[in-house]
């Protein structure tokens, strides 16, 4: 990396990859002395990393070498971002108002370590993650607009096009392991979010920055496009289609253990033959971009993470993100006066509509499913995913009632939506539910007058979470939509506190469910 990463040296961004990749990493990482890898994976060194090493190698040398009172003297630790104790919120809604401060961190200095320094004030998700992450941010930002925190949206905007300027995409998040894979795209929503606020485009010179940011991060998903002939073949991301089409999928252009997940990549790849490990973590790493780490989508086996084959999903809900992001770009720069690259971006847009429609859309299931690469057939798998076409408004009116159907007949719960049909141990499937999922499912039934749906299901969320509230005193990263006594469980770490995009999403129900007349009752889960 030649340039700089926000106001970290390149030399800082290289030094800790290489952290990554050192003897040391390895044997904290697969020693057991932290439970959770990332602990250790946002260490901050204590002094100049040569010296770290230079000790590292004398010190491990010897008989007496002991690992922990090395790390405790070489690195220190940050905290997991803790609730304000002895604090008890009446209303849900004071607790996220609260927590919008809590969450909210100033603009970084220079750091040794794995953070890539941001130059604006953003905010975090909470818990373990300490740092911002991509498509968490528009989900969180529905509640700071609600809240009158409109300059930090903005701010969290210029964050990630600085990021995307500095390292060639939107990173996962503000980490240097970050750096080679994004999220879901959905800078396109903020920035389209933040103009519809004020009603107007009176700030031109912050719409083009964004919109040629939005055309940068639509350049990174369809690399090597242009190069792909024959049906089927695929370059990083893109994927062209028997049609003639270009979909995409998630991919990593790192084929090692994450390490963040490091000892957990090490273990799961244990019984895997060499030759078999990069793909195996490759599959790992596209998961993770997808945001729905992990998920029976992505497996073969719904029980058996070693049945992951991520990068051979198309899936449904990146490419109606991609086919909003090209609507969008055509709109504004028709606004900007491009009228060329509007009308370039119309056309992909089309394009992409008709192939999402012929490679998607189940006529037998009536519902829309992930695409199989390897098996050149849709997945057996049925998941929330399948609401996108709604949300972008893709869909036609007979396909958006018959996944209305499926969506009250076998995705709703008590507690809310399933996040799938299938039962399993990973956090993305049954019985679990997320918030993010349930504002795509709302949004994409109101684009269609599902009304009645939509506003059972946002009365089944809001029950669940104030049902945990009141018991508990905090918001989740996720629930159990089946059970709602019961914790949500799944994933490679414990259920976190905080947590901004359920803040985000519970807000923006909250504010359609006050808009709504008659005013509606939340239903007694009790």
């Amino acid at each position: 990396m030649s340039t700089l990463i926000g106001r970290q040296t390149a030399g800082n961004f290289e030094q800790s990859l290489a952290f990554f990749s050192s003897a040391l990493f390895d044997q904290v990482q697969t020693s057991g002395l932290f439970t959770d890898s990332k602990h250790f994976a946002d260490a901050t060194p204590k002094t100049d990393w040569d010296e770290i090493y230079q000790q590292y190698e004398q010190q491990s040398a010897s008989g007496h070498f002991k690992l922990a009172e090395f790390v405790e003297q070489y690195f220190s630790f940050p905290e997991p971002i803790k609730l304000a104790e002895n604090v008890r919120y009446q209303t849900v809604a004071e607790h996220i108002e609260a927590l919008w401060s809590l969450l909210q961190k100033q603009p970084d200095a220079d750091s040794k370590d794995s953070l890539l320094p941001l130059r604006f004030p953003y905010l975090v998700p909470g818990g373990r993650f300490r740092e911002i992450y991509y498509w968490d941010s528009y989900f969180t930002s529905l509640g700071l607009l609600n809240s009158g925190r409109k300059e930090l949206v903005k701010s969290m905007v210029l964050n990630f096009i600085q990021l995307q300027k500095d390292i060639g995409c939107i990173p996962n998040g503000n980490r240097s392991y970050y750096f080679s894979r994004s999220q879901p795209p959905v800078l396109g929503l903020m920035v389209d979010m933040l103009f519809r606020s004020e009603g107007n485009y009176k700030d031109l010179d912050f719409l083009k920055e964004c919109v040629e940011a939005m055309d940068s991060e639509y350049a990174f998903w369809m690399a090597g496009a242009e190069q792909l002939s024959e049906p089927f073949q695929t370059h990083s991301r893109s994927v062209r289609m028997p049609n003639g089409g270009i979909l995409n999928r998630y991919w990593d252009e790192q084929a090692c253990p994450r390490p963040e997940s490091y000892a957990e990549d090490i273990d799961s790849a244990e019984h895997k033959k060499d030759h078999e490990k990069s793909t195996f973590y490759r599959h790992i790493r596209a998961a993770c971009e997808s945001g729905w780490d992990f998920s029976s989508r992505w497996l073969a086996d719904p029980e058996d993470l070693q049945s992951i084959q991520t990068t051979d999903i198309i899936p449904v809900d990146l490419n109606c993100l991609l086919y909003q992001l090209e609507v969008l770009l055509s709109q504004y720069w028709d606004l900007l006066g491009q009228k060329s690259k509007s009308q370039l971006y119309q056309q992909k847009s089309e394009t992409r509509k008709v192939t999402i429609q012929s490679y998607f859309w189940d006529s037998t299931d009536n519902f829309y499913r992930d695409f199989n690469l390897k098996t050149t057939s849709q997945s057996a798998v049925m998941s929330l995913a399948g609401v996108l076409p709604l949300f972008v408004n893709l869909a036609n009116h007979e396909q958006a009632e018959a996944v209305a159907s499926r969506l009250e007949n076998e995705f709703l719960c008590a507690g809310g939506l399933l996040t799938t049909l299938c039962q399993s141990s990973q956090q993305w499937d049954a019985p679990n539910g997320w918030a993010p999922l349930h504002w795509f499912a709302v949004k994409g039934l109101q684009q269609y007058q599902q009304n009645e749906l939509a506003t059972r299901i946002m009365q089944n969320w809001l029950a669940n979470v104030e049902h945990y509230f009141q018991a508990h005193g905090s918001l989740m990263e996720k629930y159990n939509v089946k059970e709602i006594d019961h914790v949500a469980q799944g994933g490679e770490y414990e259920v976190q506190h905080g947590f901004g995009w359920t803040n985000g999403v519970t807000s923006a129900f909250y504010q359609l469910m006050e808009s709504s007349q008659p005013k509606l009752e939340l239903p007694n889960l009790k």
